[in-house]
């Protein structure tokens, strides 16, 4: 009688995909063990400090990850760890600078962040006065940015609905071009053709004394010229990504032209629009030549912006930073933190408009 043995059986192999891991208390480990080696000969030989103790871990992290993967897992997994290990590394990398910034201003902006600083002027505030705020230059800030917005916006995104929709042959491109190039204009030229232009040779006649006009108004001029490029490239864009087949079913339907745009494309590309003009106000917001050169600034509240010197926070910021007094720097911290507040509050405002009229349609 035969029998008939059983087949020869291998090890098993059903729990290959979940056994050949790295454990993740491994990498820890690594990391550690990285860390301590690079503190160790940094500061053993005294060749540099805790940056370049966070590089030789990095680097040594890296090279332990990769040998302890290529053993465990194999080649291929190993590169796919070092390359997210880059990734991650590359991002805190980017994160660290903002959040430096982030918290220099809340750890210094804090210590001026009361009412007096928000209900009152520079007027008559000596250099051994500790009170003081920055009214003046938050109302200076408001009007001149909002009047840049409100010469800037219209203006720019006609251009790039132009340039989109109806722009064609050699004129839709020198605008571009020029478009390109105002882009990279600085700051103070844009203030000194205001300058030129406005101040020195209009507003003498408007104001019929003979005497350059600076003024809010002229700030605002030179704020909406650094602007414009902005919003014009921003807009274009956001236009070019709206799919054609909603225009061609537009038209299918014999919409007009003027028409579609109105209802159909510039709802659809208002997202990205509203965070290019947020980006240009935020830039708006930020300069400080134009507005010295054409507002000249003040330390006294003025409501006018058509007439006599404006300041703004930009601005309050440069003066308080040269200013000899010890209650100097707490203010430009102050208006600073206020600065970067007051844009963030406008970009929130803004996103969450835009998003409501979006969904109510």
């Amino acid at each position: 009688m035969t029998t008939i043995s059983p087949p020869a059986t291998g090890p098993d192999r059903s729990t290959d995909l979940r056994t050949r891991s790295l454990p993740a208390l491994a990498v820890l480990g690594i990391a550690a063990a990285a860390l301590a080696v690079a503190a160790a000969l940094v500061y053993g030989t005294g060749i540099g400090g805790s940056t370049l103790v966070l590089v030789l871990a990095l680097v040594l992290h890296l090279v332990g990850t990769y040998a302890a993967s290529s053993t465990v897992e194999g080649p291929r997994k190993a590169r796919n760890r070092t390359w997210t290990t880059l990734i991650y590394s590359a991002f805190v990398l980017a994160a660290l600078p903002l959040v430096s910034v982030a918290w220099t201003l809340l750890h210094k902006g804090l210590n001026r962040f009361d009412l007096n600083f928000f209900q009152t002027s520079m007027n008559n505030i000596g250099p051994r006065d500790a009170n003081g705020g920055a009214y003046h230059a938050i109302v200076g800030t408001l009007e001149q940015v909002g009047i840049a917005a409100l010469i800037t916006v219209p203006l720019g995104l006609l251009c790039a609905i132009y340039l989109v929709e109806y722009g064609r042959g050699r004129f839709a491109f020198a605008i571009r071009f020029f478009v390109d190039v105002m882009t990279g204009i600085p700051s103070i030229v844009a203030g000194l053709f205001v300058l030129a232009f406005w101040v020195l040779i209009v507003s003498p006649h408007l104001n019929g004394t003979g005497r350059p006009g600076y003024s809010g108004f002229a700030a605002a001029l030179a704020l909406s010229v650094l602007m414009l490029p902005l919003v014009v490239r921003s807009a274009e864009e956001m236009l070019r990504l709206v799919p054609a087949p909603l225009r061609e079913g537009a038209y299918a339907l014999g919409v007009p032209k003027w028409k579609t745009i109105l209802r159909i494309v510039l709802p659809t590309a208002l997202p990205g629009i509203v965070t290019g003009v947020m980006l240009a106000v935020a830039r708006a917001a930020g300069e400080t030549a134009p507005v010295l050169l054409v507002a000249g600034g003040t330390a006294a509240i003025n409501f006018n912006v058509f007439e006599n010197n404006q300041s703004s926070l930009s601005l309050f910021v440069y003066q308080q930073a040269g200013e000899a007094s010890r209650y100097s720097p707490d203010r430009a911290w102050t208006a600073a933190l206020t600065l970067v507040g007051l844009v963030l509050i406008l970009t929130i405002a803004a996103k969450l408009l835009s998003r409501r009229n979006r969904l109510s349609r």
